[in-house]
């Protein structure tokens, strides 16, 4: 990342993006010199940057959020601080069951993180992210991954959807499950509901991909529900 590589979409909404796989980290301004962090990412200078861009800002992370329990949402960095960090409470339990093959994915695609940082986080059972800052919804389903956690902030419109709704990314229909293909792509149809349900989104952030306006949430939403019913027709 450049020294400050956030991008203003909302008021007080800041968007980096790393060039590994286009990946998005998203910080929400609180008051006085806090932040929620969602998703840092990808690779550790990336990281290194984010906590560098933060400071001069004036900015201290108040608390973190991962999306969904694969490695590329799961990272810290321990100048980020010793904050807590949130995710669903089935995102959670698959990270703690998973930490070794997280971790081994992360060194494998974007060596030199601090391993005994993956996927440390504590299961959130609210439906609101607790912090003093701008109120950030939590909109859970089992879409990409299992516990899903997308947030919504309603104060600014901005839909921080995880890896849903890109534009340079396909729906993945997590291949790792171990259910039919069936009981999958209906799970992703009702994420896509459930995120296509929230009203009054302005502008959507997905994990991987480009920042989005009103009318291109709704192209991405309704490309998504194509794809989906073509891959079950084999098409």
């Amino acid at each position: 990342m450049d020294i400050d590589p956030f991008s203003e979409v909302a008021p007080g909404v800041l968007v980096a993006t790393g060039a590994l796989f286009t990946t998005t980290t998203t910080v929400v301004i609180g008051p006085g010199d806090s932040c929620l962090v969602i998703d840092p990412a990808v690779t550790r200078a990336d990281l290194s940057g984010l906590v560098v861009a933060l400071a001069a800002r004036g900015l201290h992370p108040a608390v973190g959020w991962s999306t969904h329990p694969h490695w590329d949402h799961l990272l810290w960095h321990a100048s980020l601080g010793d904050v807590p960090r949130y995710a669903t409470p089935q995102a959670t339990a698959i990270a703690s069951r998973e930490r070794e093959e997280l971790a081994a994915g992360a060194e494998e695609s974007a060596p030199g993180h601090d391993l005994g940082l993956i996927g440390v986080v504590a299961p959130l059972f609210a439906a609101n992210i607790p912090w003093d800052g701008p109120a950030a919804e939590v909109i859970v389903h089992d879409g990409h991954a299992p516990g899903h956690g997308a947030v919504f902030l309603p104060d600014t419109g901005v839909l921080i959807a995880g890896d849903m709704c890109s534009d340079v990314e396909m729906p993945i229909v997590d291949p790792w499950l171990p259910q039919e293909m069936d009981v999958r792509l209906k799970a992703y149809r009702a994420g896509l509901r459930r995120l296509a349900a929230i009203p009054d989104v302005r502008c959507v952030v997905p994990g991987h991909g480009h920042v989005g306006d009103a009318d291109e949430f709704q192209r991405r939403l309704a490309a998504d529900f194509t794809y989906l019913e073509l891959l079950q027709r084999g098409e």
